[in-house]
This record gives structure tokens, C-alpha cells and sequence, in this order.
């Protein structure tokens, strides 16, 4: 496992990390989500990634548990969550309102703290961009939340470069802390924003990428070339909105194309998948997910191809999937 800086701050993560989306508290419980953070960590992984809406709080809860049981040393792990929907409540500062208000942040990085059982997390993302509060706000309160002790670092989630820009400038202006990475998705068929849309942003504020959905939400396993299997992600009715992309044919037929790469290089579809995400310089670290200890220990093993991403063999993968890219 390599480490890298978060763009230009000295934080360091693995280049593979672990998130919790989905699989905690709905398809993990505590056991299942302590031995995937254990065989993560003793493969190298330091970067554990959640959000407070993320099975409305109790992924963090889990989280929180797992750590505590393993008893790993604080300085040799990095923990990151996300604010913006809220959790369910009557109260309309809190209750889902999709906001990024003062009251809101300084309220929600105490309930993750005391779900997480920490005394700080080393990055709080805002998991989405909020139009009806000044951008101006959320930066105080995000450096605010910082100077406290209860973060480290804070960036953003799916925010649009202008936005992102915008808040730096804010941060710049006023001494305050700046956002210092941006968590987008990223994969072979979304490309865009990662490619094109922020590129500025790299140069000019030496901004970091963690990366979510290396897999297109498990499209990129292979595993819905024949339709969509029972006990598959695509399955659950609470993730129905996935369902037209899993099943798209061109896609598919792309994947099935992508599987003769992955074999002659030594490795399957989903490991081509994510060492090619870990090959783009800019990216700091892929975010996996996984329900199964075979899944996770087979997706850790996509480091042994990123090297074998030589020019021509990135050639083909874009002559294959670029048309359909996003």
C-alpha cells in the first residue's frame, strides 16, 4: 500500500480506503463491519470513510464501535464523515432540510463525535452543496468547527468547480481554513467532472480527490451483464434508482469487453476498474465498498495492475468505454 498527500496538505491516506455507504447497519453489522476494517487496516489502509446520513447515523455508530474494538492507536487512522441531509427530526434545522446553516454543522459534528466515539475526525466533508445558504456561512462554520478541535481538515462532496472556488476565495479572503479536497464519483464511465470541470482547481488551490464508486455501484464487477442477481446491491428496492444504469446494455457489452484486458493483465474486471481510477495522479484515494471478505480481499488486490497500466493498455480501455463516459 502507497500513502499520498491529500492535494497539497500534508495529510496522508492510502491510496485504497474503505467507505461504509450502503453496506453498514443494512448489509453489515458490527462482526461483519469490524473484520473488513481489520483485514483493510492490516493491508494498509489508515482512511475510513462515513457520513451522518449514511443509514441515518447508525453507520457511524457501528463505526465507532469497530474502532473502539480494535483498538488501534488514534495518530494511525483517518476517519472522515459528511453533513448536509441531516438525521430524522421535527425540527426543521436538523430534519433532512438539505442544508449547510451554521446551526446545523455545529450540531451535527457533535452527534458524529459522540457516534464515532471520537474526540476529533481528521475530515468532515459537506456531502452535497446547499443554494440556500451563503457559502460565506458554511466556511465560518466549518473553520469554527476546526479551530474547536472537533476536525482537522474539511472539504467538499459533489460540489460544482464554481462552488468549490468560490470557497477557497471566501477562506483565502478572510484566514480562514480552505477546503483541501473534493469527494466526487469517479469511474470509467464518469469522468467528466473529475477530468475536465476541475482541472483548474488542481493547479490553482492544489486540491485533493477521494473517489467514490470505482465499480459504477458494482456495474464495473461484471455482474450484471446477464440481468440483476438476487443478492446483489441492485436488488435492494431502496436502491432502485441505480437499477437503469446497472442494467444498461451498451455498458454491459463494454464490461464484457474490459474483461479481456483485466485477464490479460492477471485480474479481473473490478480490479481493472480500480487501478485505473488509482492510476490518475490527481486521485489521493479510491473509496471501495464491500459486503464480503472475499470481495474486499479481491478488490485490495487491484494495486498489482495499476502498475501494468502502460499507455497502449489504457488505449484500449478508452477506446472501449470514453464513448459512453459521462
Amino acid at each position: 500500500m502507497q500513502y499520498r498527500r491529500v492535494g497539497r496538505a500534508g495529510l496522508r491516506v492510502s491510496e485504497l480506503s474503505l467507505g461504509s455507504w450502503v453496506t453498514y447497519a443494512n448489509q453489515l453489522d458490527l462482526s461483519g463491519a469490524r473484520e473488513l476494517m481489520a483485514l483493510a487496516y492490516d493491508a494498509g489502509v489508515n482512511f475510513f470513510d462515513n457520513a451522518e446520513g449514511y443509514a441515518d447515523g447508525e453507520s457511524e455508530r457501528l463505526m465507532g464501535e469497530a474502532v473502539k474494538a480494535l483498538r488501534w492507536p488514534r495518530a494511525s487512522y483517518v476517519i472522515s464523515t459528511k453533513f448536509f441531509w441531516g438525521l430524522p427530526s421535527e425540527h426543521p434545522n436538523v430534519n433532512g432540510q438539505n442544508t449547510l446553516n451554521r446551526k446545523y454543522l455545529m450540531q451535527a459534528i457533535d452527534g458524529s463525535l459522540r457516534r464515532l466515539q471520537l474526540d476529533y475526525v481528521d475530515l468532515v466533508y459537506c456531502h452535497r452543496p446547499d443554494p440556500d445558504t451563503p457559502i460565506e456561512e458554511t466556511v465560518w462554520a466549518l473553520h469554527d468547527i476546526i479551530r474547536q478541535g472537533k476536525a482537522l481538515y474539511w472539504g467538499t462532496s459533489e460540489w460544482s468547480a464554481e462552488s468549490i472556488r468560490a470557497a477557497y476565495e471566501i477562506a483565502e479572503r478572510h484566514h480562514l481554513h480552505k477546503p483541501i479536497v473534493e469527494q466526487p464519483q469517479y469511474h470509467l464511465f464518469h469522468r467528466q467532472r473529475v477530468e475536465q470541470e476541475y482541472a483548474r482547481l488542481y493547479e490553482d488551490f492544489g486540491l485533493g480527490l477521494t473517489t467514490w464508486s470505482p465499480l459504477a455501484s458494482g456495474l464495473l464487477t461484471g455482474k450484471y451483464k446477464s440481468g440483476i442477481p438476487e443478492d446483489s446491491r441492485g436488488a435492494d428496492p431502496s436502491l432502485g434508482f441505480l437499477r437503469a444504469n446497472l442494467t444498461d446494455q451498451n455498458k454491459n457489452r463494454a464490461v464484457a469487453q474490459l474483461e479481456a484486458i483485466a485477464k490479460d493483465l492477471g485480474g479481473s474486471v473490478a480490479q481493472l476498474a480500480i487501478a485505473w481510477a488509482n492510476h490518475n495522479p490527481r486521485v489521493s484515494s479510491v473509496i471501495l465498498g464491500a459486503s464480503k471478505r472475499a470481495q474486499l480481499e479481491e478488490n485490495l488486490q487491484a494495486l498489482r495492475l495499476t502498475p501494468k497500466l502502460t499507455p497502449d493498455v489504457l488505449t484500449q480501455i478508452d477506446r472501449i468505454t470514453r464513448p459512453l463516459a459521462q
